[in-house]
């Protein structure tokens, strides 16, 4: 005897059993009963009866449907970043809680990658693109392949790029940081920096620069080191900074992996933090205070960061929400004082 063929619960066929319209009951399956004030019970009602009838939504189909396929892509410059990794570990649970897919990739600080990623996550018909961009080149972010998806900024950005931003107070970080140094005592600062092309880099300089001039102390850009965000350029530009016949009595490292590398360096040539050289990161970690010589870091709020982002996105995505003017949200750093700066008379 041949068996009946099971047959699909579909929106239409749990509207006829429930005596409600496919509207109401395409609302509650959508997570959205409480925005359209459908009752508590009413959606309980819908969601059993939906899984005792075993619904299962077309996806494909309610994509193309919809033009939407709750998806977003994030982008970022280095995952082995502990900074970049905490920013994609908030984004992917805000998007879980949002009944949204997050793929991640990682540009290397590559332009050429972050140019062809973006070409593949357009090609998935993503709703979003959450981007630190890696800071050399704007144009391939307005091409048209990418116009018309929305787009959110995060930790760097370009002047000329009219999209929201979010990110921290490079400047004012930098420049607490480096004050602290000159309050205790130092005038010989180095600064280990990262990729000097990036918005990042270029506002914690000019707060260190501005830092140093406030305080009537020349500027030598023979104490300014560095190419790039990692560890093994400051292990690098801490070598050649012990190398000058007047070395620097401090050092202001632009992120926590730079911070890492001096330390190594400084290891190497039997060199005490903060005895011999007293040294401030930007970026704080959880690391930071387990040190041999706990750090002095600029904190920065990364959860925040990571959670307005993704909202200004859903704001583009699901309400269509346009501006003439992005919003650039600039959230305050926080100096955490630790042991690795010594006061010097």
């Amino acid at each position: 005897m041949q068996m009946a063929k099971k047959t699909e619960a579909t929106i239409e066929s749990l509207s006829k059993e429930l005596h409600l319209s496919a509207s109401t009951i395409s609302r509650v399956l959508g997570g959205k009963a409480e925005k359209y004030r459908i009752s508590k019970k009413t959606a309980e009602l819908v969601l059993e009866t939906a899984n005792k009838l075993n619904y299962a939504p077309n996806q494909l189909a309610r994509s193309l449907r919809l033009k939407k396929t709750n998806t977003i892509g994030l982008m970022i410059p280095d995952i082995s970043n502990p900074f970049f990794a905490k920013i994609a570990s908030f984004i992917e649970r805000e998007a879980r809680e949002r009944g949204y897919s997050v793929i991640v990739s990682d540009s290397e600080e590559k332009t050429e990658i972050e140019k062809s990623s973006l070409k593949v996550l357009t090609s998935r018909m993503i709703d979003g693109i959450i981007i630190s961009p890696v800071g050399e080149s704007a144009e391939h972010l307005i091409e048209e392949n990418v116009r018309n998806i929305p787009i959110v900024t995060i930790d760097r950005f370009f002047p000329e790029l009219k999209l929201p931003f979010v990110g921290t107070d490079n400047f004012k970080g930098a420049l607490e940081a480096v004050n602290y140094l000159i309050q205790n005592g130092h005038k010989r600062i180095a600064f280990v920096q990262g990729i000097k092309s990036t918005s990042v880099n270029q506002e914690r300089l000019r707060g260190y620069v501005e830092a140093l001039k406030s305080n009537g102390i020349p500027y030598n850009k023979n104490l300014v080191s560095g190419e790039n965000f990692g560890e093994e350029n400051g292990y690098v530009a801490m070598k050649l900074l012990l190398n000058m016949n007047a070395r620097p009595t401090a050092v202001f490292a632009a992120s926590n992996l730079i911070s890492l590398g001096v330390l190594r360096a400084l290891k190497e040539e039997n060199i005490s933090v903060p005895d011999d050289i007293s040294i401030v990161a930007f970026d704080d970690q959880f690391y930071s205070s387990f040190l041999a010589t706990p750090m002095t870091t600029v904190a920065q709020p990364v959860k925040e960061i990571a959670t307005i982002a993704f909202r200004l996105l859903m704001d583009s995505i699901e309400l269509d929400a346009e501006s003439n003017e992005p919003k650039k949200i600039l959230l305050p750093t926080r100096l955490i004082t630790r042991s690795s700066v010594k006061r010097i008379s």
